[in-house]
């Protein structure tokens, strides 16, 4: 690595307390990495079709196809859909707060995203305002699992049985997370997840499809190699959206600390539940509602109506104390400007754009610890007390 490259990197590493992301790399990876380098076979090959074996088996699935990213994951998932009767320009219902991936996903599938607005107490799409956007083009509904928890699939799942629709799960954030008893990603006709490297289960870049339908794989592995089925006949139109041996090396070893990751992961959400509960006249925070399991992405927080502060100034104080955050994800029909063709209008969305506007997420990631977790807690409220506000 470049000497410049480094040491920048250590510089933004040791300005903050509390990161926002980390990534572990197991020595199991690394082994694994060695083996593949010394063998010269890096492209798609057996690690990959382990990683594809291992992943399906935790999360419930009879069929996992890795590829390239998790926005190839949702766009390959859609295209899927042309061999069950969809056309080019048919609609694909989807939340109007989730990360721009999602409506990108679906455009490159050809598709066109019919947005609905999300419950601001959740940030997840609200079923109560899915039905009056289905029209006659429209071919599947893309919950998204938003920071981890589980969208309400009982209501959606009524829907497109009554419709005669398809279900895609977007669980990009979302491994692990179980509703009523069930795992997130085994409700819908197939689910995507994202295995960036801020995600519980990382392949560096990279994403895959779970399903319990095998001609829906075998669509799934056409695909994501240019649309080929056998040797250069190719049935569908496709993309280049092949996992390596290299990444599939890092998420064999990713499955072998889950359950680790993942229990750090819930530790640290459940105890900033507990604390962040002296903050509720202030903020809407993540919470684990009755029957839910949040498989933890992020903590998310949402300024209240009538506040005498704004979410920057917080942000900024909390960047200064050496807390690093993101802004919640923005309305991507109101909000996000290579939206604007479609001609949406700002209010056309009221609680996606007031998340957009009023809300954040930080860390809770496995490497950070209590400790660090209290510190951000106790700078909130020194925030707050700076604004008079009792805690």
């Amino acid at each position: 690595m470049d000497t410049k490259i480094k040491n920048q990197s250590v510089e933004v590493k040791a300005r903050y307390r509390v990161p926002f992301g980390t990534v572990s790399i197991t020595e199991e990876a690394r082994r694994l990495i060695d083996m593949a380098l010394d063998s010269k076979f890096v492209t798609r090959g057996k690690y990959v079709a382990e990683f594809e074996k291992q992943f399906a088996h935790l999360f419930g699935a009879q069929e996992a196809v890795a590829v390239s990213s998790g926005t190839d994951a949702d766009a390959l998932a859609c295209a899927v859909l042309y061999d069950y009767g969809a056309q080019r320009g048919d609609e694909v219902i989807i939340p109007a707060l989730t990360f721009v991936a999602t409506a990108n996903a679906v455009f490159q599938a050809g598709f066109k995203p019919v947005f609905v607005d999300v419950n601001r107490e959740t940030l997840n799409i609200d079923p109560n305002k899915i039905e009056a956007v289905i029209t006659s083009r429209t071919r599947a509904i893309m919950p998204v699992h938003l920071m981890g928890k589980p969208a309400a699939m009982g209501p959606i799942m009524d829907l497109a049985r009554k419709h005669k629709l398809y279900v895609i799960e977007d669980a990009a954030e979302a491994h692990g997370a179980e509703l009523h008893g069930q795992l997130v990603g085994t409700f819908g006709h197939m689910t995507a997840y994202s295995l960036y490297a801020a995600h519980i289960i990382t392949t560096i870049e990279g994403g895959i499809v779970t399903t319990n339908d095998a001609a829906m794989a075998e669509a799934l592995r056409s695909l994501r190699n240019h649309g080929m089925v056998n040797k250069f006949d190719f049935k569908r139109i496709g993309f280049s959206a092949k996992m390596n041996e290299l990444e599939a090396a890092v998420g064999l070893g990713n499955i072998k600390i889950y359950q680790d990751i993942l229990g750090r992961r819930r530790r640290n959400l459940l105890h900033l539940i507990e604390q962040f509960k002296k903050f509720e006249a202030y903020f809407i925070t993540i919470k684990e509602d009755t029957g839910e399991k949040i498989g933890p992405h992020a903590y998310s927080v949402i300024l209240r109506e009538g506040l005498n502060f704004t979410k920057d100034e917080l942000v900024q104080y909390l960047d200064q104390a050496g807390v690093d955050s993101r802004n919640l994800f923005n309305s991507i029909p109101t909000q996000c400007e290579s939206y604007a063709f479609l001609g949406y209008q700002l209010g056309d969305f009221p609680q996606a754009e007031y998340c957009g506007d009023h809300g954040f997420h930080f860390g809770i990631h496995q490497d950070i610890d209590l400790t660090q977790l209290d510190y951000i807690v106790q700078t909130v409220e020194k925030f707050l007390s700076l604004h008079g506000k009792r805690v």
